[in-house]
């Protein structure tokens, strides 16, 4: 039987414990990335989540230990090559992609490295006075002169297109050029919670993508809140406003004066009487003329200081026919 080396049997164990002890485990792609940077990375993530690098037939022989307790967890091993480690932490996925997404730094591209996108050095001024690099330029493929004391590049020149490999020659001179077209941090491949692998696809999604789906809920929320008649902090507001809007319609459908419909009633009464007299051949300009001298024409009695007020018959209810009449007779 295969000696195998202690320290891998406590890094397998030490991942093991790690995997059962966190809700959410994640494997991250750390390709590219220097001792330096990972030293940095893994501070930034103290004290919120652990992060392991071994070799990739460890990390594998960890996750089959650990499905053994959740099962899941195995969905990890597909995420498992090329330069990767481990991080098992408490925060959900969905904020353990964004806080990794927000270590991510631009870099200078590496020799045989292949462009993320066209590689583009721009027309205008570059950052060299005259000198011999002006011909290091040149050799690359760039129309570069002097001009006021400076090495121009005379139009937009694409080095490299996207998914070729930098040259060597061109890796060198990028930096130079202020122009650092990598991407380096860790890559959140795939992370494990409750049961459920999420993948790079579903937790990369818009920043505020959150706050809208939060404020969407809310508003439908309160919408249901207020179509069904729950009172409640959030509804209680538009449900009186419904309330008294319902009411008023009902009280002037049904001519029940108050002191708030009365103006409305009275232009209910208004357009219906000029709509009986249009239908009686009337003009709109007409009516109202006659109406005003009517109305001017009107005594005004004073009304006494103590009046018995006796009860009238009901009048009966005048037909539109009627009325037409009454008007005809009023109008000549």
């Amino acid at each position: 039987m295969a000696h195998v080396a202690a320290w891998k049997k406590d890094m397998v164990d030490d991942l093991v414990q790690d995997m059962l002890n966190n809700p959410v485990v994640a494997v991250v792609d750390v390709h590219g990335i220097g001792g330096q940077q990972i030293q940095s990375m893994r501070a930034g993530l103290r004290g919120t989540a652990n992060l392991k690098m071994t070799k990739n037939n460890l990390i594998l022989l960890a996750l089959d230990k650990a499905a053994e307790t959740k099962p899941e967890i195995a969905g990890l091993k597909d995420s498992v090559y090329g330069q990767c480690a481990v991080v098992a932490t408490g925060i959900n996925p969905f904020k353990l992609f964004a806080k990794l997404e927000s270590t991510k730094t631009a870099a200078a591209a590496k020799p045989g490295e292949l462009a993320p996108y066209d590689i583009v050095v721009p027309k205008g001024p570059t950052p060299f006075g005259p000198g011999p690099i002006i011909g290091d330029l040149q050799k690359l493929g760039l129309p570069a002169k002097i001009e006021g004391g400076k090495i121009v590049i005379n139009k937009d020149t694409t080095l490299v297109k996207e998914g070729e490999p930098f040259p060597a020659n061109v890796a060198a001179m990028l930096p130079k050029l202020e122009i650092l077209p990598m991407i380096v941090g860790m890559d959140l491949r795939a992370a494990y919670e409750d049961g459920t692998i999420y993948t790079k696809s579903i937790l990369d999604i818009p920043e505020n993508y959150y706050r809208d789906m939060f404020a969407t809920a809310a508003f439908n929320a309160r919408a249901l809140g207020v179509s069904i008649v729950y009172p409640a902090k959030e509804t209680i507001v538009p449900l009186l406003q419904k309330a008294f809007r319902e009411a008023m319609g009902l009280s002037i459908s049904a001519a029940i004066p108050t002191k708030e419909n009365i103006e409305m009633l009275l232009a209910k009464a208004d357009s219906q009487m000029l709509s009986v007299a249009s239908a009686a051949g009337y003009s709109n300009d007409s009516i109202a003329a006659r109406l005003s001298a009517a109305a001017a024409a009107a005594p005004v009695a004073a009304a006494p200081a103590a009046e018995v007020v006796e009860e009238e018959p009901e009048e009966e209810e005048v037909s539109e026919e009627e009325a037409a009449a009454g008007l005809s007779a009023l109008f000549g």
